[in-house]
């Protein structure tokens, strides 16, 4: 898909979201044909009920690939960060959208939302350890950091799932706890430290969501700004960050008390959609869809302090080990962004499938 024209970009992003919520049919058909030939070429993979192997992250010596989940290819791309070159690629189900490393990272899931999947893989070597079905709609994900919950956003059904993690069930870990509707098209969520606590942002609505996981019922719902995205909580648990892709700024809300407050709307560019952060306890990043830019944001002092490049409309990131280097799935330009965060440039690009989505790599800075 190529970048629009400025002008037209808003609306374009606009139209594009609305279009994969509401009729998500041509990037089913895309994905369903991009898994096929991929799996005609790829050997059989183990049963679905197989337990999970042994994880190859500590024995293995060297830098670990780079995955890269193509969404409208129904593959993922694995990347050699040494050499910036794809090694394989990983056929998954049908219309993927989002990776996550479990808190032990021991495996990596791919959420296959149209499959009603999830395919655990290795994070080395990029082998499936398992594939769970009967996952209805998981388009985003995340594992409580206790590992006692496990939480999916159903973005084309309206209902957040909560699943308690149970490992001793080789056949099916995951049991549904509670289905709770959260109308509209649910997009991206966020657990607290304490593993109390999941924030869902709900796109079409306008609204932030808070489900309590120790009783499974919903804390507060609240009105924010135009077409809500990704969601990021400080460290300390205060404060949540909310990307207004509809719009150019990031929401921050105080969510101590027993309803949120608002505190103040950052600047960062149109489109503001995904964080990542920087893994200093400080700084979160923001890609700003429409703007082909990344903003560096001071989490305590609340501002913008940094601008780097985000070409190709910049959606996941990654942030290497030593903290020196952004990793960015360009959506539109089909390539994996390497920029140099204290140059503020790009330094190389990798092509990759049809619009990367998620980006995840072991050798990573801290998350929070």
């Amino acid at each position: 898909m190529r970048r629009p024209a400025r002008r037209n970009a808003l609306s374009f992003t606009l139209n594009v979201f609305r279009r994969r919520h509401r009729s998500a049919m041509l990037a089913a058909g895309l994905c369903l044909a991009g898994a096929v030939m991929a799996q005609a070429a790829a050997p059989a993979s183990a049963p679905a009920s197989a337990p999970a192997s042994a994880s190859a992250s500590a024995r293995a010596p060297g830098p670990r690939p780079i995955f890269v989940l193509n969404s409208l290819d129904a593959t993922i791309s694995m990347i050699d960060p040494v050499t910036a070159t794809e090694i394989r690629r990983i056929p998954t189900g049908k219309e993927p959208h989002h990776l996550y490393l479990t808190p032990d990272e021991k495996s990596l899931i791919v959420a296959n939302s149209a499959g009603n999947q999830l395919m655990f893989l290795d994070p080395v070597t990029g082998a499936v350890q398992r594939t769970l079905r009967d996952i209805v709609d998981p388009y985003h994900l995340r594992f409580s950091p206790d590992m006692k919950w496990f939480v999916t956003a159903a973005n084309r059904l309206n209902h957040v799932d909560l699943y308690r993690w149970q490992p001793e069930n080789a056949d099916q870990p995951l049991k549904l706890v509670k289905r709770i509707d959260a109308p509209r098209t649910p997009s991206h969520l966020s657990i607290d430290s304490k593993s109390t606590v999941v924030y869902a942002s709900l796109q079409d609505s306008d609204e932030l969501l808070a489900v309590d996981l120790g009783t499974q019922a919903v804390r507060w719902k609240v009105k924010v700004g135009k077409m809500p995205a990704d969601v990021y909580l400080s460290p300390d648990d205060k404060r949540l960050f909310v990307g207004l892709t509809g719009d150019r700024f990031v929401e921050v809300y105080d969510v101590t008390g027993a309803s949120p407050k608002l505190i103040t709307r950052i600047p960062t560019g149109e489109g503001a959609h995904a964080f990542r952060s920087l893994g200093d306890g400080k700084h979160v990043f923001v890609g700003n869809r429409v703007a082909n830019t990344i903003s560096m944001i001071d989490i305590d002092k609340l501002t913008v302090v940094a601008e780097l490049p985000g070409p190709g409309g910049p959606d996941c990131m990654d942030i290497t080990a030593d903290g020196k280097t952004l990793l960015l799935s360009s959506r539109w330009a089909r390539k994996l962004t390497f920029i140099d965060i204290a140059s503020r440039k790009v330094v190389k690009q990798v092509a990759v499938g049809t619009s990367p989505h998620g980006v995840w790599t072991l050798d990573h800075a801290p998350r929070r």
